[in-house]
């Protein structure tokens, strides 16, 4: 019989999240479980809290940036052990015989299973997953900082590794927030020449600190109208709307604005610049496992991990709160607390 698994659960929209515990039932062949040790908080899980996608049944448990422990094995799973630190992401399935599970982009099968869509995610004791989707974690990599590389990292860290980005390319980075500081960390160790744009020059220091050999205030004419015709990709990490003319009219010939951040509203452009320049916009979600686990160990080689802060799961509301209010820096980390 299966052992009861403490959890946090929200019963409704907006509500805060509760104590909750529920029987998992048998494990599936090809599954994984996992004791979780931490997990991030993204703002996808505030967005899921909030039902803004619509798509969110309660009682809900978020948590898809799960680091910990194997537990527990299905007849069937492939490549892990008993004990083995692994981490966890967005994704906890996918079907394994459409074209793009069969050509290694299991992150585009139009039957994925998200780890808190319609299931219980990481805010748990215990959390369950396919086992394709479970990674191990190199030696070296710092596990208590991990959590949010297995969404936040990987959805920045996928378009250098789709797109062909080079080392010899002048890139940039819009939004320097949860996704944005990890792609500047990225992009320096990847060997582009970065620009961070910045709304305001009190973040140019921090900026360079992160990564970028130089900022651009997006807020100031001049140093935009500079700025054209100066990169090669440019990559939106924000959810807001912006003027998108101007990003393109800041890329070379051939260059490529990419977004990963979910802006809510079209997104107007002229057409004119883009087909003399032979521009081009394009989006992408998080990547296949191959891929994060290629991350995983870029992140290892080169010492890059997420700038995190650090609440018991215990606390979770108070760390909701501490991201609601647009106040962390960058990514928040729960360490489990629960047993």
């Amino acid at each position: 019989m299966s052992t009861p698994i403490k959890a946090l659960a929200a019963f409704g929209a907006k509500q805060p999240l509760q104590p909750f515990e529920y029987t998992p039932g048998p494990l599936g062949s090809e599954q994984v479980e996992i004791a979780v040790e931490s997990c991030g908080i993204c703002h996808s899980d505030l967005s899921m809290l909030d039902d803004d996608w619509g798509m969110t049944t309660y009682p809900f448990v978020p948590g898809h940036e799960v680091i910990g422990r194997v537990v527990a094995l299905g007849e069937h799973t492939k490549r892990l052990a008993i004990g083995d630190r692994v981490g966890l992401g967005w994704f906890s399935g996918s079907c394994g015989a459409c074209e793009p599970c069969l050509s290694g982009n299991q992150n585009l099968c139009l039957k994925a299973e998200a780890t808190i869509v319609g299931r219980h995610g990481g805010f748990a004791t215990r959390v369950r997953a396919d086992w394709t989707w479970v990674l191990p974690l190199p030696e070296g990599l710092d596990a208590s900082k991990a959590g949010p590389l297995l969404c936040g990292g990987i959805t920045v860290f996928n378009p250098l590794v789709e797109l062909g980005i080079k080392p010899t390319d002048s890139v940039a980075v819009i939004g320097i927030g949860g996704l944005g500081h990890m792609a500047l960390k990225f992009l320096r160790a990847w060997g582009c020449d970065v620009t961070a744009f910045t709304t305001s020059d009190s973040k140019r220091e921090e900026a360079l600190q992160l990564g970028a050999h130089r900022t651009l205030n997006s807020r100031n004419p001049e140093e935009l109208a500079a700025a054209a015709n100066s990169f090669d990709f440019i990559l939106n990490t924000t959810n807001a709307n912006l003027d998108w003319n101007t990003y393109i009219a800041a890329l070379k010939p051939k260059g490529r604005l990419h977004t990963v951040g979910a802006v809510p509203e079209p997104m107007a452009m002229v057409a004119f610049p883009m087909i003399l320049g032979q521009k081009s916009l394009s989006g992408s979600p998080l990547g296949s496992p191959a891929t994060t686990d290629q991350m995983l160990h870029f992140s290892c080689r080169h010492g890059i991990a997420p700038t995190t802060e650090t609440f018991p799961m215990s606390k979770v509301n108070e760390a909701f709160d501490h991201l609601r209010a647009g106040k962390a820096r960058y990514r928040i980390v729960l360490i489990n607390d629960l047993d």
